[in-house]
């Protein structure tokens, strides 16, 4: 259903709809769109895709970037193009204004991690920050952090926003927290990843809908 036009037409004529992709990219960004133009008014489920740790593990051994796009859509973050081999340690990239309609705008770095994770990745990320002068940096896994990492990922310190609230400027997620409820700690009021979809004006009955 590439980029959702035809799922959202139908959400917005309150028809009944089932829309079908292959990848886990093209469900994230269909989600921010129905989100953006209908809000909780989109009633839908979503089938097929890890809703424990058990599936992400299969999902990690079945297609490494599948996994790595559907982990990328749980924080909202939008892939980084990149040719084959050309890894710059940066998978995806969040994007966020805390200074007001004038400020520039910061981004937020992730590196996902379906295996063999350890403390140089987490310095390798670090240092990835300071090259792209990025605000946060987040270190996605499908494994659990080790004390190492923790205490390589708290030397970065914090990022202080004009706000007054303070945000590790390095974080490290399992999958496990991510599925639990838990997202990356910055001032998201202000997320400017997506380009948002016009919020449309929805009547008193809930429309619904499925994607796989």
């Amino acid at each position: 259903c590439g980029c959702g036009t035809t799922v959202a037409a139908a959400q917005r004529l309150k028809r009944r709809w089932i829309g079908i992709d292959i990848t886990h990219l093209a469900i994230t960004l269909i989600r921010h769109r129905l989100w953006d133009a209908f809000g909780e008014a989109a009633k839908y489920k979503v089938v097929g895709e890890p809703t424990a740790l058990s599936d992400a593990q299969k999902l990690a051994l079945d297609d490494r970037f599948q996994f790595q796009w559907w982990a990328l859509g749980l924080v909202g973050a939008r892939p980084v193009e990149q040719k084959k081999g050309a890894d710059q340690g940066i998978d995806g990239r969040l994007f966020f204004h805390d200074e007001g309609a004038k400020g520039t705008t910061k981004q937020i770095i992730i590196s996902v991690k379906s295996g063999g994770v350890k403390v140089g990745d987490v310095r390798d990320l670090r240092g990835v920050i300071e090259r792209e002068k990025a605000a946060i940096g987040v270190l996605i896994t499908l494994e659990e952090s080790t004390k190492p990492m923790r205490a390589e990922a708290a030397g970065a310190g914090f990022y202080n926003s004009p706000w007054g609230t303070r945000h590790p400027i390095l974080q490290i997620l399992t999958i496990e927290e991510l599925l639990a409820g838990k997202g990356i700690d910055y001032p998201h009021h202000t997320n400017q990843t997506f380009k948002r979809a016009p919020r449309k004006k929805t009547g008193d009955k809930s429309e619904q809908g499925e994607m796989l």
